[in-house]
């Protein structure tokens, strides 16, 4: 049985997610007698007494693991021969800033196995912080709004708002969107935003996060259908979530509108979603998105949006899917929470840092969940922790077949002794350019 290593965040000061908590750990270490370190961190949220505390060793380097598993990506130069790497590698794109990264594992020899393909038998993942993606998004969105309305001049209840991160917990955030509400109730929205619409863009676990604390205020879930005949209410917001068959339609009409098809034709398909956008005072965005699928709203369609004399309804734009120059436009780089928001001028097409300015102000920050690390943590470990045993008692020096990884993992892995698995054969491509 090999030893796990868990090792310390350093791709950002703000990353202080850890992938299994201490009560986890300790379960690991006392059901089933794995040895786990912790490479010491300066800033994990969560303190190294409590790791101590069930069991673990904790330690500047992780030399003697062989397994080491972490959040986000590793610095090429920290890789070791012949060593198994988990964590969120985003390589599967054929992401060009990753490829170095993906190059030195093959150097080395090395297994790599990526939490975000380890999916269950209908394709659906089983290791994710997207719920806590669409929390902290949402929460950071409405932080945002509360600026933009200040920035206007306009008195508004989500003054009181603070980003995610500056709350203790997720509950403490949630306390404090309770009372926005009960404001809301007792002294209406401001006319300036009535009516008040937030459209959530997709509707799988990150729009299901964020959905969460947005339903913390009070609204009224309406259907696309009904955006062009809202009447404003100074009492609660509106809520619409947009499903595929809302974002684009067939470009033969005579056809019906088919996801399966979609999925595998996107080029049979043309986007419609514009439609709905002047409607929206928030766009929440949590879809996923390639190249090959319609913008939501291009480059164009923001001009045309914010092409008359008055300002659109179209105040924020919180975009937790985080693709830069992907489903929308607007979203020309990526933030972090120390800076998490520009307004996007839609007649140049660029940034400027802050909420003042002609156009929506846009939050991209790339690794929301980092902004509640101790929640987002305990979940995420909750999730992983049932197959950590299976990797530590793996046979390494064998074939992927023979390993003795369940299925789960081995779908999930990328390298195995530094060769691209036949399911990720396609990546050697995007290595080579």
């Amino acid at each position: 049985m090999v030893r796990i290593g868990i090792r310390r965040e350093d791709k950002s000061r703000w990353e202080a997610r850890v992938p299994l908590v201490p009560e986890d750990i300790g379960r690991l270490i006392r059901d089933h007698g794995l040895n786990i370190v912790v490479q010491s961190s300066p800033i994990r949220a969560i303190k190294e007494k409590a790791f101590l505390d069930v069991g673990a060793q904790v330690c500047d380097r992780l030399d003697d693991c062989q397994v080491i598993l972490g959040v986000k990506e590793i610095p090429p130069e920290c890789f070791a021969p012949g060593r198994t790497y988990v964590f969120f590698s985003h390589t599967i794109k054929g992401q060009p800033a990753n490829m170095p990264m993906l190059r030195r594992l093959m150097e080395l020899n090395c297994q790599l196995i990526d939490y975000e393909k380890i999916v269950d038998n209908e394709g659906r993942r089983l290791v994710f912080f997207g719920r806590f993606a669409g929390l902290a998004g949402m929460i950071d969105t409405l932080w945002a709004l509360g600026r933009r309305l200040d920035a206007e001049g306009v008195k508004n209840p989500f003054s009181r708002i603070r980003q995610a991160h500056e709350y203790r917990n997720l509950e403490h955030a949630r306390q404090e969107l309770r009372q926005v509400a009960e404001e809301i109730r007792s002294g209406g929205l401001p006319a300036a935003v009535q009516p008040a619409v937030c459209g959530f863009a997709g509707y799988g676990k990150v729009s299901q996060g964020a959905q969460e604390i947005f339903d913390l205020l009070p609204f009224v879930e309406v259907a696309p259908r009904d955006l062009a005949s809202l009447k404003p209410s100074a009492t609660h917001l509106y809520k619409v979530v947009f499903r595929e068959e809302d974002m684009v339609e067939r470009i033969d009409r005579t056809a019906a509108f088919s996801l399966t098809e979609y999925y595998r034709h996107p080029e049979l398909y043309r986007p419609i979603f514009y439609g709905h956008a002047r409607y929206l005072t928030i766009l929440v965005n949590c879809i996923y998105w390639e190249p090959k699928y319609p913008r939501l709203i291009d480059r164009e369609q923001f001009r045309d949006l914010y092409r008359g004399l008055q300002p659109p309804r179209l105040r924020v734009v919180g975009d937790i899917s985080c693709d830069i120059d992907g489903s929308v436009a607007c979203t020309v780089k990526a933030t972090d929470p120390g800076n998490p928001v520009f307004v996007y001028d839609p007649e140049t097409a660029s940034a400027k840092d802050g909420v003042e300015g002609r156009g929506p102000v846009v939050l991209a920050v790339d690794f929301l969940p980092c902004e509640i690390p101790v929640d987002a943590s305990v979940e995420f470990s909750r999730a992983l922790s049932p197959f950590v045993p299976a990797l530590a008692k793996a046979d390494y020096g064998a074939t992927l077949a023979q390993s003795g990884l369940p299925r789960e993992l081995r779908d999930a892995t990328i390298l195995w002794h530094g060769q691209l698995t036949d399911s990720y054969a396609y990546l050697a491509d995007f290595v080579n350019r």
